[in-house]
């Protein structure tokens, strides 16, 4: 049997930022500091920074007061912001850099006069923050049929965002359906959209092309690990999502000469290895990394956690 890697797969720069600035906090204020949201979708991630001494709430009235606070990689509400001004809580953002870049883009576009129109997944903690960052007409919709339900008048002067997680293939046929319906559309540059989560789409389809099987490494309620595994199953591939070698079912590769392997953003390459020895346990195999871009994008931390203590 042969295992080939994808390239890119697992963290992006945004995961690897934010599961810092956990880090970071925990290191400056001591345990526990408190997270709305888990930091990012992945459980590994997630019970390893609660080992250190994090803790993970939905909710704000379950931080006790003046306790040190970070807002997930997905962001949040100006709601949510709010509430813990109100509550004088310490706050410390840990909003992809890229989330961010689409709630300023939202702004301006509602600033110009224009209709906002957002292509996102209904309930997603990213798109729940974004529509709560935005004011103004703020329209969300999945998918194309969507277009044509929007109460919006054609000849009125709209502009679309969209969450990171959906790439510029993912939202093409919905801008494609806005662009028909609508005399004056306006939408960020393709350069623009989330450069991690393209370019793991890419890579999947690519190994789509050599493998038999593809393993995606991803949390179940990880969006774009989702989408990974959806694109290979598109490419008429066995496709599976699993949290960890633990998962892998021996019958899913008994037949397979190559075995396809990929992780979502927001897991860690630890996971990727696990699932490589499981697969080794099967069957001997070779394992090899499909050619792809090294990605080198890297993003601030919050400036007060900048320098390392002491």
């Amino acid at each position: 049997m042969k295992i080939i890697l994808a390239q890119p797969r697992g963290f992006c720069a945004g995961v690897v930022r934010a599961i810092e600035v956990v880090e970071r906090a925990l290191e400056k204020y001591g345990a526990p500091v408190y997270v709305r949201h888990e930091i990012v979708h992945n459980r590994h991630v997630v019970e390893s920074l609660k080992a250190k001494g994090a803790r993970f709430v939905e909710d704000l009235d379950e931080v006790p007061s003046g306790a040190v606070t970070i807002f997930s990689a997905h962001g949040v509400s100006r709601k949510v912001e709010n509430e813990a001004k109100l509550r004088s809580l310490p706050t410390i953002d840990a909003t992809c850099p890229l989330v961010t870049k689409v709630h300023n883009q939202g702004r301006r576009y509602v600033a110009q006069g224009r209709v906002l129109v957002f292509i996102g997944h209904a309930g997603h903690p990213e798109v729940e923050g974004t529509l709560g960052q935005i004011d103004g007409e703020v329209h969300l919709v999945q998918k194309e049929e969507d277009v044509e339900n929007l109460p919006i008048a054609t000849d009125a002067p709209i502009a679309y965002v969209t969450q990171t997680t959906l790439s510029v293939d993912d939202t093409r046929a919905v801008i494609d359906a806005l662009q028909r319906r609508f005399n004056d559309v306006a939408g960020p540059d393709i350069r623009d959209i989330c450069y991690a989560t393209q370019n793991r789409q890419t890579a999947v389809r690519e190994l789509s092309r050599l493998a038999d099987v593809i393993i995606v490494v991803g949390a179940r309620n990880s969006s774009n690990s989702n989408r990974l595994r959806e694109i290979a199953e598109e490419a008429g591939l066995p496709s599976y999502l699993v949290a960890d070698g633990s998962e892998i079912k021996a019958e899913w590769v008994r037949d397979a000469e190559v075995v396809g392997v990929t992780a979502g953003a927001s897991a860690p390459e630890v996971l990727v290895e696990d699932v490589v020895q499981a697969l080794v346990r099967i069957a001997p195999a070779e394992v090899s990394v499909l050619e792809g871009p090294k990605e080198s994008v890297s993003f601030r931390l919050p400036a007060e956690l900048a320098s390392r203590v002491g």
